[in-house]
């Protein structure tokens, strides 16, 4: 299964890359050639790449759907 992670840009390096943050303290940086994302802008990341821009508002629910998942995790037994 592969996931894509919404982030912030932080800090547009060059016309290729960013440095975005996750909203967790983890800070990465990531190849923006396939989006046209801003400073400020949230994107889906996936594997190192952005792929899509999202609403910040996107991003956010889609955080915290992860967050919620998470805590669901720790009651499963394997």
């Amino acid at each position: 299964m592969c996931l894509a992670i919404p982030a912030k840009v932080i800090e547009i390096l060059d016309k290729e890359h960013a440095n975005v943050d996750y909203g967790d303290g983890v800070k990465r940086k990531i190849n923006t050639s396939l989006v046209d994302a801003k400073l400020g802008d949230y994107v889906l990341v996936h594997a190192g790449f952005a792929i899509q821009v999202l609403s910040k508002e996107e991003a956010e629910e889609t955080l915290r759907l992860f967050e919620q998942m998470a805590r669901g995790m720790k009651d499963v037994q394997f």
